[in-house]
């Protein structure tokens, strides 16, 4: 009996062990009401739990991760009014981090702030998705980010590898486009979730997601074995950053990889050699003329 029951309890932690390896985001949801007042503070501890839950605990791909495997990212939702306890608006930031071959380091490889961040939301609400299908603003910005930012790890590891997750946040993107709500369409503005994966999907951008590929992988994941050869290769991918700045210098997509690895590359190439730095200082420049004086740094 007592050995049934031993082979009972293995069979379950082998099937709740699969279980949660087989999740691909592992997200840290964080909420800031500043300013806020006469609301509830347990209505943003529910929010806080469903967003957690609805992120980490559903399958988003046909892959399946184990735990140390699993993308990183914090989520953080700063509310600005919440009106009758159940209309929300504020902003979104987004960072996705990756692990660095061979070391400790994480390295960040998105970081934007979400500025049309409006949804209704109750503890009794469920967090109801289905591809292709517009059920609720929450949900839709939620499974947007969450192909986003698999997306585009996958293109740090495989070259254009993230490819069919954009496709399917772009599906989010259309469905939600006649909900009326804001950041679903071109004529939002420039810097939203619209334009942000039509930038990711347009053939004319493709040295982006180059870039992406070839900083990361070929670059900072060999700097451990070969600093200078890893620098190196991350010296010749700005030329991926300027070939679709000289094209359209506003992009969206362009502004936050630059805004993203920008402190990161100054810490990079502060380890050059003289040439290597002006090189990168000037480029730089040209591509990002409002930090200038950032990229001086490096110099110093």
């Amino acid at each position: 009996m007592k050995r049934k029951l031993l082979t009972i309890i293995t069979l379950l932690f082998m099937f709740l062990a699969n279980r949660a390896s087989s999740q691909e985001l592992y997200c840290n949801v964080q909420i800031q009401t500043p300013g806020i007042q006469g609301v509830d503070p347990t209505i943003f501890e529910s929010l806080k739990t469903s967003v957690t839950e609805f992120m980490n605990n559903r399958k988003w791909t046909g892959y399946n991760f184990k735990i140390n495997e699993r993308i990183e990212a914090t989520l953080v939702f700063t509310f600005n009014s919440v009106e009758g306890s159940d209309n929300f608006k504020g902003t979104l930031n987004v960072v996705l981090q990756r692990p660095v071959y061979n070391t400790d380091y994480m390295t960040t490889t998105l970081n934007l702030v979400d500025k049309d961040i409006h949804f209704t939301y109750t503890p009794t609400q469920r967090m109801d998705f289905t591809d292709n299908t517009y059920t609720n603003n929450l949900t839709s910005i939620l499974a947007y980010y969450a192909y986003l930012m698999i997306g585009i790890d996958f293109d740090t590891f495989s070259k254009y590898g993230g490819t069919p997750f954009f496709q399917k946040a772009n599906d989010v993107v259309i469905a939600a486009q006649n909900s009326g709500e804001t950041g679903w369409n071109a004529f939002d503005g420039d810097r939203n979730r619209y334009h942000l994966v039509n930038d990711l999907l347009n053939n004319s951008y493709k040295p982006l997601r180059t870039f992406y590929y070839v900083y990361h992988r070929q670059g900072l994941d060999t700097m451990w074995k070969d600093a200078v050869k890893g620098r190196g290769t991350i010296a010749r991918s700005l030329s991926l950053l300027k070939a679709v700045y000289d094209k359209r210098p506003g992009l969206y997509l362009l502004q936050v990889i630059i805004e993203t690895k920008r402190d990161e590359m100054i810490n990079i190439f502060k380890e050059g050699d003289p040439a290597e730095k002006n090189k990168f200082v000037a480029i730089m420049k040209e591509l990002d003329p409002a930090n200038g004086s950032k990229y001086n740094k490096v110099l110093k």
